[in-house]
């Protein structure tokens, strides 16, 4: 938990993600279409990986990728983060963190 709380924290919006996940990448893509440029933190590619998976899963994340932290806040998964950007509460969450206003 700690770990994931670190990485959350480096930056405003991060996604932990899987390099070879497909709702991964529709969430960074989603992200990058928005104007914000996350911090993607991949978790095949860390050595810490499989426990901050386990970690997130203690977090109350249904699935362990995609997770999007917002300034430092969990947010959800693919289902929480299309929800609120479909409802009209995502881009208020990020526009402290978009590129272009």
């Amino acid at each position: 938990m700690e770990a994931i709380m670190r990485v959350a924290s480096k930056k405003g919006v991060v996604i932990f993600s899987k390099s070879s996940c497909c709702m991964c990448y529709a969430v960074k893509i989603l992200f990058h279409e928005l104007g914000v440029n996350p911090l993607i933190h991949e978790l095949d590619q860390d050595p810490e990986g499989r426990e901050m998976e386990k970690a997130l899963m203690r977090m109350g994340c249904n699935t362990p990728v995609p997770s999007v932290f917002i300034n430092g806040e969990f947010v959800g998964s693919t289902n929480e983060v299309m929800s609120l950007h479909l409802g009209g509460s995502l881009l208020p969450l990020l526009r402290p963190y978009q590129a272009l206003p």
